[in-house]
């Protein structure tokens, strides 16, 4: 990764899908729809994208979906990005079905995005079919330039979120015995991309002796240490400094939540100061519903909205939430990617 220029940009999930599922699945994938948006996306100075693909995918369609990602991967190359693909996921519903997806619940973040693979992580007859979904989607593009890293499973001691009754139990368990194996599968394939997993939950991870099962997993497999921080920027740079230590590029794969603290304004520059990549969550305020926050789940914003967006940067049509943040991310990126231009 420190071939490339300094990583800015955006977890990604067009206007027109709900979820992973949505967006790739033949009858619903809309390459005109992502190339728009990935044309606002370089206007901002970004330079990457956070892309979460799904095992389903791959059982479903393998070489429909090899072929829709290629797509992805072309539109991204015309403007100049390079995205971080995702693998595997633990947050929010644990049981994904293929096919048409629900339309969003009024008034609720991320009210249709699924985990991969989900209550299937308890059926150990699956495991053939997880290793063949990382090796051959791996595989396929482990020498192509078009991607910047892969990152192997999202958030992979998260309970789930939102109001699901149905996650595992157990699930925590069953994910540290596969994890490993995620990270042997996809490196068996020598991609010349890194591998990481992001760690989330702590303040500090400066100290080996206070991670977690989950996490000396993901901080000893990751080749770049990819990290989540939605809180206020004194903690971001605190925990930066922890990880710092671990003398491995960094990347922050999720941050920017207004109503918490987390803002463009307060976090890019200290990231930059210490070089650090930054992918803040949600481009475009779309069926993902990004823009309203997590307590959306214990009182929906139905009619009304919140003081302001959660996550997500543009409207729809394009123009910025805020043209402030955009101004910004394009300085900035400008600043550290001299070469680069926007």
């Amino acid at each position: 990764m420190r071939a490339n220029p300094w990583p800015v940009g955006s977890n990604f999930l067009p206007v027109d899908a709900i979820n992973e599922l949505e967006m790739f699945q033949r009858d619903t994938y809309n390459p005109t729809e992502i190339d728009k948006e990935f044309g606002w996306a370089e206007s901002a100075g970004m330079n990457t994208m956070r892309v979460f693909l799904h095992d389903l995918l791959w059982q479903q369609d393998a070489a429909g979906f090899k072929q829709r990602l290629d797509n992805l991967l072309t539109i991204a190359a015309r403007h100049h990005i390079k995205p971080v693909l995702v693998l595997f996921d633990s947050c929010w519903d644990p049981d994904p079905k293929l096919g048409p997806q629900h339309p969003p619940i009024p008034g609720i973040h991320n009210s249709g995005w699924v985990q991969s693979p989900g209550i299937a992580l308890a059926d150990l007859t699956n495991k053939p079919r997880f290793e063949a979904y990382v090796k051959g989607i791996v595989g396929a593009f482990a020498n192509d330039d078009r991607i910047l890293a892969w990152d192997v499973w999202n958030e992979p001691d998260n309970s789930g979120g939102g109001r699901y009754t149905n996650n595992l139990k157990d699930k925590t368990q069953l994910m540290n015995a596969l994890l490993p194996q995620v990270f042997t599968w996809a490196r068996s394939q020598g991609p010349k991309q890194p591998l990481t997993s992001g760690v989330w939950t702590h303040d500090s991870w400066d100290d080996s002796a206070n991670w977690s099962a989950t996490e000396k997993i993901q901080l000893s497999e990751s080749d770049i240490i990819s990290f989540h921080d939605y809180s206020w920027p004194e903690k971001f740079e605190s925990r930066v400094a922890g990880l710092e230590k671990l003398h491995r590029p960094l990347l922050c794969t999720e941050y920017m939540a207004r109503g918490a603290g987390s803002t463009i304004d307060t976090i890019l520059p200290i990231a930059a100061a210490h070089h650090v990549g930054m992918i803040n969550w949600g481009l475009v305020q779309g069926k993902m519903q990004t823009n309203l926050p997590w307590d959306s789940w214990q009182v929906p914003y139905v009619g009304r909205e919140p003081t302001v967006w959660f996550h997500d940067l543009f409207y729809p049509d394009g123009h910025p939430y805020r043209e402030r943040e955009i101004e910004i991310l394009r300085d900035t990126s400008r600043k550290m990617n001299p070469k680069q231009g926007s």
